[in-house]
């Protein structure tokens, strides 16, 4: 089963702002040290994020963190590319390994550094949001 969704004050201020800003339905917002990740209704992603990304610029202003638009979607393979959008994902191969559910997404190798982070960092953010919406615990970059 997917993990809950647990939305602070927070969270929940900066859907408003995002919603009201975007005018686009945020289902999901995950903060993190530098990062806020929203999750859009399948369909909203490119009005999310604005012509030229004039709104992730202005919420970026804003809230001073890094903004990530994901747009969502029902099926497990698609929402883990999506999360991978920005880093051109080729191919995402789910499996099961013994009792956990793990996603591989091949990306673009000039670009596959920027998607796993410094130390890991933008993996386990992407492996946490995949978590909220499918039922995959763990995930790695090809």
């Amino acid at each position: 089963m997917a993990a809950d969704i647990v939305l602070t004050e927070d969270t929940l201020r900066y859907i408003a702002l995002f919603q009201q800003l975007t005018h686009t339905n945020a289902v999901d917002c995950m903060d993190t040290e530098d990062k806020l990740v929203f999750v859009v209704e399948k369909g909203q992603g490119n009005i999310a994020v604005g012509k030229k990304g004039e709104h992730v610029i202005k919420l970026k202003d804003m809230t001073g963190k890094n903004i990530q638009v994901v747009e969502y979607s029902d099926d497990p393979q698609q929402f883990v590319m999506n999360v991978f959008h920005i880093y051109n994902p080729q191919k995402v191969v789910i499996e099961q390994r013994g009792n956990i559910t793990h996603a591989t997404v091949t990306v673009d190798p000039k670009l596959k550094g920027r998607a796993i982070g410094k130390a890991g960092k933008n993996l386990r953010i992407a492996r946490d949001i995949v978590n909220r919406h499918h039922d995959i615990q763990s995930l790695s970059v090809d």
